[in-house]
């Protein structure tokens, strides 16, 4: 298999590695950014680095699978089945994804201020965000909204986990809480939430004004974003919360 395009034939405002400087990472095609880590190309005939990168993601996507969604979870052996895929592409390529999943693993400090949907996202990231397994999980909050813990509550199948209102607010008390960031992951990365999402979200707010335990937020997370409830519904004026 042989390709025409090298790495030098593309004008140099398009190359990979001069497009991120001019207009940043988050601009670039997956192709792009995998050319970035495989280098500047494979010599005359072979694939360029652009090139190498759309072929991977094409192998990749080959199970009727996002490519993105199987990259996270590829092995360096399964990498290097590809051809013009050696051990050094290979683990090179591993090693930018486990970079980037440890990125989300931030734990923040304990009595670290939880302000945000984005700090509460970080609280919970490596307990939710690239789980296989729908999770349930509580951010214990004091009344200076901040950290006391985080716990996940329940574990369910692939596409559905389900939380009984008396099991959070039971441990909220247990873990002396004075108010608390609700939170659940979608593994297929896809953050809007399902009607049983709104409905429980409804209850808990309910609950939470009985107990006197307000519950701050509902945030979902998946393959790296998340999706604050508060931000998107009318829930939290139709059940105010007491601050």
């Amino acid at each position: 298999m042989t390709y025409s395009l090298r790495i030098a034939d593309i004008p140099a405002n398009e190359r990979p590695r001069e497009r991120l400087l001019a207009i940043g990472a988050k601009n670039l095609a997956t192709a792009e950014l995998l050319a970035i880590l495989l280098g500047t190309g494979q010599g005359k005939g072979k694939l360029s680095a652009v090139g190498l990168g759309q072929f991977i993601l094409q192998e990749l996507s080959q199970h009727k699978r996002d490519p993105l969604d199987v990259l996270r979870e590829v092995t360096a052996r399964e990498l290097m089945k590809i051809p013009g895929i050696g051990p050094a592409k290979a683990t090179t390529i591993v090693a930018a994804v486990e970079l980037g999943k440890r990125s989300f693993q931030f734990r923040p400090t304990a009595r670290a201020l939880i302000d945000s949907p984005a700090a509460a996202a970080a609280a919970l990231s490596h307990d939710l965000m690239w789980q296989k397994q729908e999770r349930f999980a509580v951010v214990f909050l004091d009344v200076k909204n901040c950290l006391i813990g985080t716990q996940v509550i329940t574990i369910g199948t692939a596409t559905q986990t389900l939380a009984h209102p008396r099991e959070i607010f039971r441990e909220a008390i247990k873990q002396g809480a004075t108010r608390l960031i609700i939170a659940h992951n979608h593994p297929s990365g896809n953050i809007e939430p399902s009607q049983e999402d709104i409905n429980l979200t409804e209850q808990l707010l309910q609950g939470a004004q009985y107990l006197c335990i307000p519950v701050l937020d509902h945030v979902i997370l998946g393959n790296g974003n998340h999706q604050s409830l508060r931000d998107i519904t009318n829930l939290w004026n139709e059940y105010p919360q007491e601050q």
